[in-house]
């Protein structure tokens, strides 16, 4: 699938004393002699906006010391007068891509690593790995040790930018791709995923071909895109067999197991309790594994669970765990293609791409029990 046009914006050096290099200005020049295009529209911009030169140069280099709202005035203007930044060579000898991800510590994060790593061994680029943290956006260390090293781009998972984060990595040349964004998604910034709504769908028709009726989800918090398309499938498989869609059985948490165990315990406990459970993802389904030990409750004999990624865990729990398999090493070596792909100035086509996933049948679905 191709991908995007991409705001490809290159810095311009603010130089010191000496000469001018091509594409870089000294504040002290201003007035003096004649004058370039290049030079001449960065000062038009700056007669415009209001501000020095030098404050121009600034923000063509992404530096962070620039008040917000006259960032943003003279990046109208930028816009505006249609001025080409040149593309600032990786401050390093050694070409590198950031890989960032919400938690390491994720089951999943070594797929997704080892897909990075992958292409980035073939291109001969190294990777620097980065915790966002727990409010999934980078933090400004982040972002000024990446400012300062300037890698030929930035790979997030499950994490998400601020929109001053990125102007200023846009400001640097510096493209970036989101792998299964957290927040809305913007459409001039590509991300990589998988095909969400068919995997709600497909995990949802496998539980109603058994014969259940009672079928709960539980998904991430609500603004998280990839639950909200799994929950969206869910209700259309739903819809599509005539079985009404009953609110309570819809549940938001995280993808954690502490958040399966604690939503698996209230939908257990329901008078007229769900005889499936469809987990957003294999950590949830290991905490509504849990929850039905807890309350006495065999899976699948008394309720049946869907997970969702086909982390390792899935096959050594019992019993073995019918999951949605996402593609993630294959999902983190597009992200990769794309990012290097975005580096040498490639023009993408479309800001989205979602891969297939597929349904892996094991041990924890059967049919509803005869007295449901």
């Amino acid at each position: 699938m191709s991908l995007p046009g991409w705001p490809w914006i290159a810095a311009v050096r603010f130089a010191g004393r000496g000469p001018v290099r091509r594409g870089a200005l000294r504040a002290e020049d201003e007035g003096r002699g004649p004058i370039s295009n290049e030079r001449a529209t960065i000062a038009t911009i700056a007669e415009e906006a209001g501000v020095s030169v030098p404050t121009v140069s600034k923000v063509l280099n992404g530096r962070a010391d620039v008040a917000e709202a006259t960032r943003v005035r003279i990046e109208e203007l930028i816009q505006h007068h249609g001025y080409r930044r040149r593309r600032v060579a990786p401050a390093t000898n050694a070409p590198m891509v950031d890989l960032v991800f919400h938690r390491l510590g994720s089951p999943w994060a070594m797929e997704l690593i080892r897909g990075v790593e992958d292409v980035a061994r073939e291109a001969g680029v190294e990777v620097v790995l980065s915790e966002a943290g727990e409010g999934r956006i980078p933090r400004t260390e982040w972002l000024e040790s990446v400012l300062k090293r300037r890698p030929l781009g930035a790979i997030m998972v499950f994490s998400d930018l601020e929109a001053s984060q990125r102007r200023q990595l846009e400001a640097r040349n510096i493209p970036f791709v989101v792998v299964d964004p957290v927040g809305e998604e913007v459409d001039d910034v590509p991300s990589i995923g998988s095909a969400n709504f068919n995997g709600g769908m497909v995990a949802t028709r496998h539980l109603l071909g058994l014969g259940h009726r009672r079928i709960a989800v539980i998904g991430s918090a609500q603004d998280v895109p990839c639950s909200t398309a799994r929950i969206a499938g869910y209700r259309a498989a739903l819809e599509a067999h005539g079985v009404p869609v009953d609110p309570r059985f819809i549940r938001h948490g995280n993808f954690s197991v502490d958040g399966g165990h604690r939503h698996g315990l209230d939908l257990l406990q329901l008078a007229d309790r769900p005889t499936a459970i469809f987990a957003g993802s294999d950590l949830q389904a290991l905490g509504v594994y849990k929850a039905a030990r807890d309350l006495s409750l065999h899976v699948p004999q008394d309720v049946s669970v869907v997970g969702y990624d086909n982390i390792d865990a899935a096959v050594w729990v019992g019993p073995t765990l019918t999951t949605v398999e996402q593609p993630l090493m294959e999902m983190a070596q597009q992200a990769t293609r794309l990012v290097l792909a975005l580096s040498r100035g490639e023009r993408p086509s479309s800001t989205r791409m979602d891969l297939a996933n597929t349904l892996v049948v094991r041990e924890s679905t059967a049919r509803p029990p005869s007295d449901a």
